[in-house]
C-alpha cells in the first residue's frame, strides 16, 4: 500500500465518449527524451506513450502496467514518465493500480506528464521531476456523438471525473480545492521547479538521469516525429492499419509488393489530412 493517504478513484464508462489529448500537448511532447542508460533496471515500468490504446494503437494500459506490477511482486518500482496523456479514464485506472501496489513507488517526470499521466504521477511515494520537464492539469477532455440530450448527460457525467481529479491534487498538494479547480478550467502548466514548491513533486531530478535522442533538443528524430505523426493520424480516425502502410511507404517499402487501389485512396486520404493537422499546428 502506498505511504501517501490519497483517494482511489471511481471508475464507469459512457457509450460513444472518449477522452482525447489537448493539441498544446501533443505540440510540447518530445518523444525522444529517455531515461538515461543505467536508470531503467527490472523494477522499472516505462510510461513513454500515449495512454490508452483504443485510439492510439499503441498507447499504455491499465492491462501492460497490472501485468508488469504482477511481474515485480511487493518490491519498490519506479515508473518513468514521458506522455502528452490520452484516456483519462485508462490513466485512474492505473492510477489505482499503482496506490493498491505494496511496494513503494517512485515515479520520475523527465519530460512530460500531462493530462491522464499526471493523474497517475500522484499515486507516487516519491514524485521527481527534470527541472525542465512539465506536468499538465485540467477538465476532463472527451470526444462525444449525439443530441443536445446527449451532451447534456455528458457534461452530468463528466462532473464526478473533474471532482475526482480535484480531490486526487488536493490530497497531495494541500492546495484548496476552489483553486485546484480553477487551475483545472484553465489548463495549467507546471515545470518542475514549480511542482516542488507547490508540492505537486517532491524533488527534482539531477540532470544526469534524463538523455534525449536528438542532438539538437528541438528537433526531433525520425523517430519521434513518426510517433507524433502516428498519434495525429489517429486522432483524426485513421486506422492502424493505414497508418502503418503510410509509413511503410513513406520508408520506402510497403509489407506488401504494392498496395492496392483502395488501400492506396486511403494512404492518401489519411496523409492529406496528416498534412492539413501539421500545417494547423
Amino acid at each position: 500500500m502506498t505511504l501517501r493517504i490519497l483517494p482511489k478513484a471511481t471508475l464507469n464508462t459512457l457509450p460513444n465518449c472518449r477522452s482525447d489529448i489537448p493539441e498544446r500537448a501533443i505540440n510540447q511532447w518530445n518523444p525522444d527524451v529517455m531515461a538515461s542508460e543505467g536508470e531503467s533496471g527490472e523494477n522499472t515500468i516505462t510510461i513513454l506513450d500515449p495512454i490508452g490504446a483504443d485510439w492510439y494503437g499503441e498507447g499504455v494500459t491499465a492491462k501492460r502496467i497490472s501485468a508488469a506490477l504482477r511481474r515485480i511482486g511487493p518490491n519498490p518500482v519506479e515508473v518513468v514518465i514521458n506522455s502528452p496523456g490520452g484516456s483519462f479514464f485508462e490513466g485512474l485506472a492505473i492510477y489505482n493500480l499503482l496506490l493498491e501496489h505494496k511496494g513503494e513507488v517512485t515515479v520520475k517526470i523527465i519530460g512530460m506528464a500531462a493530462s491522464a499521466a499526471s493523474v497517475i504521477a500522484m499515486a507516487a511515494d516519491n514524485l521527481l521531476m527534470a527541472r525542465a520537464s512539465f506536468l499538465m492539469i485540467h477538465n476532463t477532455w472527451v470526444m462525444s456523438a449525439g443530441d443536445q440530450h446527449s451532451f447534456r448527460d455528458v457534461a452530468d457525467w463528466l462532473k464526478p471525473f473533474d471532482e475526482a481529479a480535484v480531490d486526487i491534487y488536493h490530497a497531495r498538494t494541500s492546495i484548496d480545492r476552489k483553486k485546484i479547480s480553477a487551475m483545472l478550467d484553465k489548463e495549467t502548466w507546471i515545470g518542475g521547479t514549480s511542482a516542488v514548491d507547490q508540492g505537486f513533486a517532491d524533488d527534482l531530478l539531477s540532470s544526469d538521469q534524463v538523455e534525449t535522442n536528438a542532438q539538437n533538443s528541438t528537433e526531433l528524430t525520425p523517430h519521434a516525429a513518426q510517433k507524433k505523426a502516428d498519434l495525429l493520424l489517429a486522432r483524426s480516425g485513421v486506422t492502424k492499419a493505414t497508418r502503418r502502410e503510410i509509413f511503410a511507404a513513406m520508408k520506402g517499402g510497403t509489407s506488401r509488393a504494392a498496395l492496392s487501389s483502395t488501400s492506396s485512396a486511403a494512404v492518401h486520404e489519411a496523409a492529406t489530412r496528416l498534412l492539413t493537422q501539421i500545417n494547423n499546428i
